[in-house]
């Protein structure tokens, strides 16, 4: 299996990425201006029925938001990736769905719309790995909050400009980004402004042996 080389790259503001990590592999993703939410899935490099899961992060960690504290399981109860470096506000959403052709329609949007849901797959079939469902994001820098009634109040980025994440792959993987699309609403700020992150793929960190 070919994995993709060290080095950085931009993920352009609307568009998605999807590169494939050796077990052990290092990625970081920067927010250049702290507002943008990147949509992030992590499948499993030799079978993609086996995914990063939302439902089984809740499940598994009985929480409804990410930090770096919370185990990244599979829809196989198995770690895909690990968090191990945030320097965001470290409060990522597990609950709203990637946006897509319908949630743009609601909002009176007419014609063709970039969405997260087809940066997904665009990204997957250009690395021939599609696959034929849409598994729900992990909506990296983006945070809501639940209420006692259940409401869910999407809160605006709550980021700094350069704040990064670097994830580890616990298995080969293919690890999918994309820089949300949304520009009816504030997810992206208050100007609904999306724009570009970084990706960089970095060697995995070399641990010494104790003498």
């Amino acid at each position: 299996m070919q994995f993709d080389p060290v080095g950085e790259f931009v993920l352009r503001a609307k568009y998605g990425r999807a590169v494939r990590v050796a077990a052990g592999g290092l990625v970081r993703v920067t927010n250049l201006h702290g507002t943008q939410a990147v949509d992030f899935w992590a499948f499993n490099a030799k079978d993609q029925g086996e995914f990063l899961s939302m439902d089984h992060i809740r499940s598994f960690n009985s929480i409804v938001f990410v930090t770096r504290a919370v185990a990244l399981v599979s829809n196989e109860r198995r770690p895909i990736v690990t968090m191990t470096e945030d320097t965001s506000a470290g409060r990522h959403d597990t609950l709203l769905c990637p946006c897509n052709a319908a949630i743009y329609r609601e909002h009176g949007v007419k014609g063709y719309h970039r969405s997260c849901a087809d940066n997904l797959h665009e990204a997957l079939r250009e690395i021939a790995a599609d696959v034929p469902f849409t598994p729900a994001a992990l909506n990296l820098f983006m945070s809501v909050r639940v209420h006692d009634d259940g409401r869910i109040e999407r809160l605006l980025p709550a980021s700094k400009a350069g704040a990064y994440v670097v994830l580890r792959a616990e298995m080969d993987a293919i690890l999918v980004f994309s820089a949300c699309p949304q520009d009816v609403t504030p997810i992206n700020g208050p100007d609904r402004m999306p724009r570009d992150c970084t990706i960089e793929i970095m060697a995995p960190a070399v641990v010494e042996p104790v003498s």
